[in-house]
């Protein structure tokens, strides 16, 4: 048998700060399906979404969630309500941390469009450390992201919490505890209303799933009209 379950186990068994972060993306809306970027628009799921969050919420009751705390972006609040109402009223809170990427005058434009703009052919080689049109950096993203995640799980010691956001927040979380450099968060495909998971133990992070949906199939289909 391999060695590396072994260390595993003695880390997470010895840990004084322990618990596991569970992400899910939002359900899919009309705008994701467009190919448009929604940032902070009020972009609700589509009928769609809604058939796949309460997949996903059936496919989690297994995980025996103790809190879900959501990005308060419509599209996110619908799809932690339905999770919270299918397992049973666990308890729900907000955090603004939690929101999509800031992305400025983009918001609304498809992707189609954002191939013309000359700032955004400069911003996609290094997302990193260039701001979006008059929004943030993904490093800035990162860090408010990971600070929601911390205080939840500061104080919600040996629980298992739901985190519901967006895929570039969520994306860039993973990369965090996985030690990934962040110019590489791309490589890290998220779908709307899927779940992963990631048990900390202390400075420890053990990776238990990424992107896990009812239907795998889904991760093959592009993700949206071209």
């Amino acid at each position: 048998m391999a060695l590396g379950p072994f260390y595993v186990e003695q880390k997470i068994r010895s840990a004084a700060a322990h618990g596991t972060v569970i992400l899910m993306r939002h359900g899919e809306t009309e705008w994701n399906r467009e190919g448009r970027v929604m940032g902070r628009n009020p972009v609700p799921l589509s009928a769609a979404g809604r058939v796949q969050v309460e997949a996903a919420a059936e496919f989690a009751r297994g995980l025996k969630l103790n809190l879900i705390v959501t990005s308060p972006l419509v599209r996110a609040r619908e799809s932690a309500a339905i999770v919270a109402e299918r397992l049973g009223g666990i308890e729900l809170i907000e955090d603004e941390r939690l929101s999509e990427v800031e992305y400025g005058r983009w918001e609304g434009m498809t992707f189609k469009a954002l191939l013309e703009d000359e700032h955004y052919l400069r911003y996609k080689d290094q997302p990193v450390t260039m701001a979006t049109p008059g929004g943030e950096t993904l490093t800035q993203a990162q860090a408010r992201g990971l600070a929601a995640v911390h205080d939840a799980m500061h104080a919600n010691h040996g629980r298992r919490v739901l985190f519901v956001s967006h895929g570039d927040i969520i994306r860039t979380v993973i990369c965090h505890f996985m030690r990934l450099e962040l110019d590489h968060f791309r490589r890290l495909r998220v779908d709307n209303a899927t779940l992963s998971a990631l048990e900390l133990a202390d400075t420890f992070t053990e990776v238990k799933f990424i992107n896990l949906m009812p239907d795998p199939t889904r991760a093959f289909v592009p993700p949206f009209r071209l």
